[in-house]
């Protein structure tokens, strides 16, 4: 099992263990190479910013040599987001966590600079303005400023996936969206998606978002209705992995996506062919939603008879 690498690219998976042991080099290169491609961008901005947790300092010092370079700006903005999703409270306790909510509000804020630069820098990028969403999120802007942010963003790249997946999460009933707006969102994104797409995937984790917005981490059963494995299973059939170029570098994704949901449906065979094609590597969604990802993957491929690793 390979935790919380759900993607099938080399380049980043060394640059990911070089920038654990502290060298960025082989990160700031893998950014260079990804200009031009914003979904294999995002990914690794993503990625790499998750293998700086808490040691965002070091991008400040590329940043420090190198100030015209929009690759480190979005990396020390990627960063310090990643660092500051780590404090959010928990939102039940919100009331008595007044101190802590403070402190990740003046985290995120830290990120937003950079990634404007970012944004200045390259002008036709979506990534920072992928990250913009991911702050107005966390910050809990008016719905005006979401809206705004996910206009740049779909304005420079209509089919960005984790953007779809940010606006997903932007409309759905835990930060203060409606089920039913966040399902239809799901299905055009879904219907739109060009060949290759993952964005079918969006489905099922709409599906998850909604039975999980007022419900506990639970066990296989109950979590979805059959009208709903329906929709997830014509969702599957939507998406192909034939794409120009390979696929999709998000496609691990969402294979963990329909597996998990195939997984907790009892529908066994389709399960295990998502599944199968993960190699071994989870994605947090839609595990999260059953409690700790790399155990209830683990379990699933158990169960399947999957090797997991």
């Amino acid at each position: 099992m390979i935790p919380d690498r759900p993607w099938a690219d080399t380049i980043l998976d060394a640059a990911v263990e070089a920038a654990h042991r502290g060298d960025l080099a082989a990160g700031a290169s893998a950014l260079v190479a990804s200009r031009g491609d914003p979904e294999v961008r995002s990914l690794r901005v993503e990625a790499l910013s998750r293998a700086l947790m808490g040691s965002s300092r070091a991008v400040e010092a590329l940043v420090a040599y190198d100030q015209g370079n929009p690759d480190l700006w979005l990396w020390l903005g990627r960063a310090r987001l990643e660092e500051a999703w780590e404090l959010k409270p928990d939102v039940r306790a919100r009331a008595v966590q007044a101190d802590r909510l403070r402190i990740f509000h003046g985290a995120m804020e830290r990120a937003r600079q950079p990634l404007l630069t970012a944004a200045a820098l390259a002008p036709g990028d979506p990534v920072p303005w992928e990250g913009l969403m991911w702050l107005a999120l966390g910050l809990d802007r008016p719905r005006a400023d979401k809206d705004s942010v996910w206009y740049e963003c779909t304005r420079r790249w209509s089919t960005l996936y984790p953007a779809a997946v940010a606006r997903m999460i932007t409309l759905s009933p835990g930060w203060g969206g409606t089920g039913q707006e966040m399902l239809d969102f799901a299905r055009a994104a879904a219907s739109r998606a060009p060949e290759g797409s993952p964005l079918p995937a969006l489905v099922p984790l709409a599906h998850f978002e909604n039975v999980a917005s007022d419900r506990t981490p639970m066990s296989r059963g109950g979590w979805f209705a059959f009208d709903v494995q329906r929709e997830i299973v014509a969702a599957a059939g939507q998406w192909s992995e034939r794409r120009l170029g390979g696929p999709h570098p998000r496609s691990i994704e969402a294979h963990n996506a329909f597996g998990a949901a195939f997984y907790l449906a009892d529908l066994r065979r389709p399960a295990r062919g998502h599944l199968a094609r993960t190699a071994g590597r989870f994605s947090r969604l839609p595990w999260s939603h059953l409690g700790d990802p790399g155990q209830h993957y683990r379990r699933a491929c158990a169960r399947l008879n999957l090797a997991s690793g």
